[in-house]
């Protein structure tokens, strides 16, 4: 029997989260013929991971749609799991890597081109900030690896931590205008348009420069194969 995927965002209250989050499950259920997908979240919609793995019996693989493998994914999503499978005992579960580990760089590259990328513009990323470190360099990573594919200047931005009147966003674009960039394209690392990414648009366009604001990862291809991939090799150890 070939195990349920259950794919765990954070969840968000805002509304364009859960459409996002169900326009991805659709996606993956085009991907991966014959495998049953569920759409779970950690916090804020419903259903909640726990309700969608209580519902369930035998095998399940849980990918989490989280960038960064901070505290949600290390911490919180384990113990829910662990929960889940102490009161459901013909239940199964292995969580993976969360997505984050295969690089979201092409999904934002083609994302900004959406959205009229130009030569001269300077790269804005912005992304979730964590409490973990090593979650927030691994974004810095990504960050980097955007601008080497860019090959034009990129400052980090966590939308977590904009500071006071959204003084870090401010800082980042006068960097950009400094090195000489015109515009300011803002590259969102974000599953969905939410509240967070508002917030940083909000001071962007309180700002006097020209900006120009590319569209969330959503539903890209890169990211229903980073899913796809990091199912596989559970789905054949756990399949019974």
């Amino acid at each position: 029997m070939t195990p349920t995927l259950v794919l765990a965002s954070h969840g968000s209250r805002d509304p364009r989260f859960d459409a996002t989050a169900r326009r991805v499950a659709d996606a993956v259920r085009v991907a991966l013929p014959g495998v049953r997908v569920e759409s779970a979240y950690l916090d804020l919609n419903a259903p909640l991971i726990g309700d969608v793995l209580a519902n369930l019996s035998g095998a399940a693989v849980v990918v989490p749609l989280l960038f960064g493998d901070g505290f949600h994914g290390k911490i919180d999503l384990p113990n829910m799991l662990a929960d889940a499978c102490a009161s459901n005992p013909s239940l199964s579960v292995r969580q993976t890597d969360v997505v984050g580990v295969h690089s979201p760089v092409p999904a934002l590259v083609d994302r900004l081109a959406e959205a009229g990328l130009r030569s001269d513009d300077g790269v804005l990323m912005i992304a979730v900030g964590s409490s973990d470190p090593g979650s927030d360099a691994s974004i810095s990573a990504r960050a980097d690896e955007l601008a080497s594919t860019l090959g034009r200047p990129v400052e980090l931005v966590f939308a977590t931590r904009i500071g006071c009147d959204g003084a870090a966003v401010r800082e980042a674009v006068d960097s950009l205008l400094a090195r000489g960039c015109a515009r300011i394209a803002l590259s969102p690392l974000f599953l969905s348009a939410g509240l967070l990414t508002e917030r940083v648009e909000r001071v962007l366009d309180a700002l006097d420069s020209p900006a120009v604001v590319a569209g969330p990862v959503g539903a890209h291809p890169t990211l229903i194969d980073a899913i796809a991939s990091l199912y596989a090799p559970h789905a054949t150890t756990v399949a019974v």
